[in-house]
């Protein structure tokens, strides 16, 4: 079966490997088939999120024909503390959901 394996190591950087496996490979087959490690020594896929499709998968999922396993890098920010910045940063009339709004008309 026909598997893709991706990893981006640094923003707008990819890292793809298409494999062919045997069919009820694990995510920990195609892992190691793949030659991630290899390419990427320092990589630690225990602080890795990794996924099929977007959704969480574990080492001992079952993969099927044509599944897209992504290795994902830790976040550095914890992107609800991003948001509170750049909303202290641009202020409460610029951001938010009625930034935009128009005042009401008087008659």
């Amino acid at each position: 079966m026909r598997i893709t394996v991706v990893h981006s190591h640094a923003p707008r950087q990819l890292w793809l490997r298409e494999l062919d496996l045997d069919s009820g490979a694990t995510v920990r087959e195609a892992l190691a088939a793949s030659g991630l490690l290899d390419a990427f020594p320092t990589l630690d896929l225990g602080a890795c999120t990794v996924a099929v499709w977007g959704q969480r998968a574990q080492p001992t999922q079952r993969l099927r024909e044509g599944d897209r396993v992504e290795v994902c890098r830790p976040l550095k920010v914890d992107p609800k503390v991003a948001r509170r910045e750049r909303f202290r940063a641009q202020g409460m009339r610029t951001a938010g959901l009625f930034a935009h709004a128009k005042a009401p008309k008087k008659n």
